[in-house]
């Protein structure tokens, strides 16, 4: 008897494709797996309720601290994509391994997904399911389905569905984030309504101020209160989506060269990105804060691609745990306007002294002021010689244009 692993939510998408698994593809039994990356409780209600009455095999795993770590190893990244949080991208590989691993204890020979092919997951999901021996399969992509026919199908075969994603919008969520998108969302110019938002409120002039420990570049505790990783992040979306922080709306450029309008809430995770900037700008060196932005923007594309087992992502990361050792204090974060910003840090690492920094101090230890007069000197050396070199080479010029009949004004005086 043969077997397939299907990508299971109990949407539109995933709930034709069981019997499409069967009929189109001639698997003999169809098994779904949903994964719990920190969705809420009625997806799982809904994935279980039509599970059932499809009479499907059903397994559910929960994966929110694998999920919830992966989050915060993204803030040591200070990884975002086009200036959002990697919310669904991140949890695509977490829930691609988990379904994996369902489907080879099942026995399983296929194994499958009801993405589009217009869409990144199909590539997320694919990326770590074809480092195995079994069939991949994508029945909405590979036979072309709209969702016009897929409703359709579902109304003839008298399928457990509404015939929609359950609303307006197509929403994914997950602990760090909550994507949504489609229907009027589509048109750039259309203003979204509040009420596309569940997890953050409109802005008001209320603001708190709430402090966030990192040890070694990980968040553990706010107030003082230690936290697991997924209590932190399920507390600070609370926290900070209560004054309206972690709103984007943003036109993504997708892998496959598709730009889309995507809206995201990610309050926890806007929060703790800050922090970590913040705490870093304290500890770390010019020259090591320069080059581990390109280290966090390498990290990020490839988080973004759902790449984050890849060689380079593990040398990237060589260099980031070396700078994190010193990421380790307490930063200040107050809740204004939409916004989480720094407000103070402090860190036994920190690269900085009060003292010399001071207006109000002579010396900087050993050097005094006029120590800096030989070095102000030689600033900008290089751009005066090459500014007057540029001067004096325009003047010859127009000495030559205004010369009669083209020749220089020694000549003129010569004839």
């Amino acid at each position: 008897m043969t077997r397939v692993a299907l990508a299971f939510s109990g949407g539109l998408d995933t709930t034709v494709c069981v019997p499409l698994l069967e009929e189109e593809y001639g698997y003999d039994d169809v098994i779904g797996v949903t994964v719990d990356v920190g969705q809420p409780a009625s997806e799982f209600e809904e994935a279980e309720e039509t599970a059932e009455a499809l009479g499907l095999e059903h397994y559910v795993v929960d994966a929110r601290a694998e999920f919830a770590q992966l989050c915060l190893e993204s803030v040591r990244a200070n990884a975002t994509y086009q200036g959002y949080p990697l919310g669904t991208a991140l949890a695509r590989p977490v829930i691609a391994t988990a379904i994996l691993e369902v489907a080879e204890e099942e026995g399983c020979t296929g194994i499958a997904h009801g993405c589009t092919g217009k869409g990144n997951d199909q590539l997320r999901f694919e990326a770590i399911w074809r480092d195995s021996d079994l069939e991949v399969i994508a029945p909405v992509r590979e036979l072309g389905l709209t969702r016009e026919w897929e409703q359709e199908y579902a109304a003839e075969r008298d399928l457990p569905v509404e015939g929609g994603s359950g609303g307006d919008w197509s929403i994914d969520t997950n602990l760090w984030s909550r994507s949504v998108e489609g229907d009027e969302l589509e048109d750039p110019s259309y203003v979204p309504p509040e009420d596309i938002y569940a997890w953050t409120q409109a802005p008001t002039g209320e603001t708190q101020e709430i402090e966030i420990e990192f040890e070694e570049g990980y968040p553990v505790a706010v107030d003082g209160v230690e936290y697991e990783p997924v209590e932190l992040v399920e507390h600070l979306n609370g926290v900070a989506g209560a004054y309206g922080v972690g709103r984007t709306d943003s036109m993504e450029d997708r892998m496959l060269g598709l730009k889309v309008r995507e809206n995201y809430e990610h309050p926890a995770a806007t929060t703790l990105l800050n922090a970590h900037e913040g705490l870093e700008g304290l500890v770390l060196t010019q020259e090591e804060r320069e080059f581990k932005q390109l280290i966090d923007q390498k990290w990020s594309k490839k988080g973004y691609e759902g790449l984050i087992d890849a060689p380079l992502v593990d040398a990237l990361e060589g260099f980031i745990e070396e700078t994190q050792q010193r990421v380790t204090g307490t930063v200040t974060i107050r809740f204004e306007g939409g916004q989480a910003r720094v407000v103070a840090r402090d860190s036994e690492y920190a690269a900085y002294s009060a003292e010399h920094a001071s207006f109000d101090t002579e010396t900087v230890g050993k050097i005094t002021q006029e120590d800096a007069t030989g070095v102000a000197k030689y600033h900008g050396f290089q751009r005066r010689l090459a500014n007057e070199a540029i001067a004096a080479n325009a003047a010859a010029e127009e000495e030559v244009e205004l010369a009669p009949d083209g020749g220089s004004e020694t000549d003129a005086e010569d004839e």
